[in-house]
């Protein structure tokens, strides 16, 4: 049952990754279409669909299946790597959360964000999967 389980955490997490990597890249562009245009209403509908459709769903199988995993005691708790990894991975939940602020505001039209942040925190998922998956692969400590 536990390789179940970790086989359904990687497709998870790389569903959630594949949408935290792409939505960012979608409020790029979208911080620059002018409001009301037929570019801006499109990339609404393309944001709301990751996120609520692939990224969402994804980000919540990925926390069933890992806390199933630890549920049935893989993890070494004694261990500094899994603390880590834990930390980072509330981060990154939290930048999903953040994403969704975004969202929002695109969605109603009141981003006051310019490109460059959007290209800046483009970069913050990626980084906080590299050390989740060093934590996991390497163990360093």
């Amino acid at each position: 049952m536990v390789e179940w389980f970790k086989a359904l955490h990687v497709i998870s997490v790389i569903a959630w990754m594949a949408g935290m990597l792409y939505l960012p890249r979608l409020f790029v562009y979208h911080s620059v279409a002018e409001i009301g245009s037929v570019q801006s209403e499109t990339f609404k509908i393309m944001e709301r669909r990751l996120y609520r459709a692939i990224t969402t769903p994804a980000m919540i199988a990925t926390w069933i299946f890992g806390l199933a995993m630890i549920g049935h005691g893989i993890v070494d708790w004694g261990s500094v790597w899994p603390w880590v990894k834990a930390a980072f991975v509330i981060a990154l939940s939290g930048v999903h959360g953040l994403y969704g602020r975004h969202l929002k505001a695109f969605a109603q039209d009141r981003n006051d964000k310019p490109q460059k942040y959007f290209r800046m925190l483009n970069e913050v998922p990626t980084v906080l999967m590299i050390v989740i998956v060093i934590m996991v692969i390497v163990r360093p400590f």
